[in-house]
């Protein structure tokens, strides 16, 4: 898992060599991935069906290790692969015909030697640049003529996109090609032609600033990773513990609750998140915070967690124990346990969560109860985790603090705390965005909602983002997702009393008897966020 923009996964770029004698492509990647390796390429120019299974082992042993996979040339053996993207020369397809086979996530590399065939050359939705050769190269036989270093500075001195060093670059060469201002250099022969490739690529590594690694190996072993799980949250019975009989066992004992509250959540691998953006750690930490998150707009004490795990062959053991880790993490300040879970195999990861909470004997807040006149307002600050994903789409890396909101949501217990001592009776949390949560109180309620963006109160790291991407403020408020606020209504004499304890809440809506639309007020363009469609870089 490798949580880095596509600049920092160009820096160490190994590319197979299929005529290297006695020592295959997945031996040699192997070894780059060892030495540190931020990206592979496969490069096979007399590759035939024979040859997909060792490809195949080479995407995985990628995707284990979190590195960019990269296929050469062949847009269709790139999608058979599940790769995270396709390089191509001069001559071979337009972008626009990857882009559209591959999908809005793939990464696309293209070929170019000269400012002038820079300025020629079609990069509308390319990644990256490979320019070369810098140095003469024995592994390229139609290589074009070597463009030096001072060719290289001109390239990148003009290209927009990261660039990539090729051609007769060893450890040696390395630090000069960064000096010129390449992103990363790539490797082939100097590795995979050495009679020393381990030592060799070790080099390159260090060159680069890419620590080894040690080579991990895929789960299979599904009945001792979940041994291993289980210790990794430890024993959860005891004294006042909701457990009497804990995970490990067909199904988990408990001792009663007066007032069960349960709620439900999933994560799914390149639809909720993706691990380029986040590590495994951070996603098990989210997963259980949203998942709370309902609790929290339910008045409910969290005290149970069931986990059920969907894990590709490509994870490893120690990435699925980190995932565990941010759970009992997330657990642990929540003074939650674990109940149990289960294990299974799927072509990506996924996490499902079932939560366990006592709620309050004589309140349980509703969708349902808002009532004209009252009015609609948030507990905190809003569109922060939207621009975080935006940042996180488009590699931007200024606004880490907006990053952080998306990655790193807390469930509002402390806000949902003051609201019950309130009495409100009208709370659910902001996921899908405030114009889509907002929606459903309204149709919940039976009454109409107008929005208020001049009450709206913007964070500044927000107003900072949107005067950078030239965007309106308001509309990241309406229209982003994941912040997990809490959204409630009440009449504005009893908020007054609320903000003394929650400064940063603030309206954003009147209740108004039903005027045939549930949202009124919007600004054109203004639609909720959806969690369920597929996130492009």
């Amino acid at each position: 898992m490798n949580p880095l923009g596509l600049k920092e996964r160009l820096r160490f770029y190994f590319i197979t060599d299929d005529a290297s004698p006695g020592f295959s492509p997945a031996e040699q990647v192997q070894t780059a991935v060892a030495a540190g390796a931020t990206a592979v390429q496969y490069r096979n120019k007399s590759f035939s069906v024979p040859d997909f299974k060792e490809a195949e082992r080479i995407a995985t042993l990628c995707r284990t290790h979190g590195v960019l996979f990269i296929v050469n040339d062949d847009i269709l053996l790139a999608r058979a692969l599940g790769a995270d993207g396709v390089h191509l020369g001069q001559t071979d397809a337009a972008p626009f015909l990857a882009r559209q086979i591959l999908g809005p996530d793939a990464v696309i590399g293209r070929s170019v030697s000269t400012p002038a065939e820079l300025e020629s050359t079609d990069l509308s939705g390319c990644g990256y640049i490979g320019c070369g050769p810098v140095f003469s190269t024995s592994t390229k036989a139609d290589a074009k003529p070597v463009i030096g270093l001072s060719g290289l500075k001109a390239v990148c001195d003009l290209s927009a996109l990261p660039v990539v060093a090729i051609g007769g670059i060893d450890a040696a060469r390395v630090k000069d090609c960064l000096a010129q201002g390449a992103a990363g250099a790539a490797v082939i022969s100097s590795i995979t032609r050495s009679k020393a490739p381990s030592a060799r690529a070790k080099d390159f590594g260090e060159a680069c600033g890419c620590p080894s690694r040690k080579i991990l190996e895929p789960w299979h072993d599904e009945f001792g990773l979940i041994d291993r799980m289980l210790k990794v949250y430890g024993d959860a019975t005891g004294p006042g513990s909701i457990l009497r009989i804990p995970a490990g066992d067909d199904a988990a004992l408990l001792r009663s609750l007066r007032n069960p509250v349960i709620t439900t959540d999933a994560q799914r691998e390149n639809v909720h998140f993706r691990f380029d953006w986040m590590t495994a750690e951070e996603l098990g930490q989210k997963a259980v915070e949203i998942t709370f998150s309902d609790l929290a707009a339910s008045y409910a004490v969290p005290k149970l967690l069931l986990v059920n795990l969907s894990i590709p062959v490509y994870m490893s053991s120690e990435a699925v124990e980190s995932v565990c880790r941010g759970i009992r993490i997330a657990l642990n300040r929540h003074q939650a346990l674990l109940g149990g879970g289960n294990v299974s195999s799927g072509s990506e990861f996924a996490v499902d969560l079932f939560a366990l909470g006592e709620g309050m004997p004589d309140l349980f807040p509703l969708r349902s109860a808002a009532r004209p006149q009252d009015r609609l307002y948030a507990t905190g600050p809003l569109g922060l985790a939207r621009a975080g994903l935006e940042c996180l789409m488009a590699r931007d890396s200024r606004f880490p603090e907006l990053i952080e909101k998306f990655k790193a949501p807390r469930a509002r217990f402390d806000a949902a705390e003051i609201l019950a001592r309130n009495r409100v009776s009208c709370v659910m949390d902001i996921s899908d965005g405030l114009c889509g949560d907002a929606a459903h109180i309204a149709a919940a309620s039976k009454v109409s909602i107008y929005m208020t963006p001049d009450t709206f109160v913007t964070d500044s790291r927000l107003a900072a983002y949107c005067r950078e991407h030239r965007q309106q403020p308001e509309q990241m408020i309406l229209s982003g997702g994941e912040d997990y606020e809490l959204l409630f209504a009440c009449k504005p004499e009893l908020f007054e009393a609320i903000r003394a304890d929650l400064p940063d809440a603030f309206q954003v809506g009147v209740c108004l008897p039903f005027e045939g639309k549930p949202i009124l007020g919007l600004p054109e363009g203004v639609s909720s966020y959806q969690h369920g469609k597929r996130r492009g870089m």
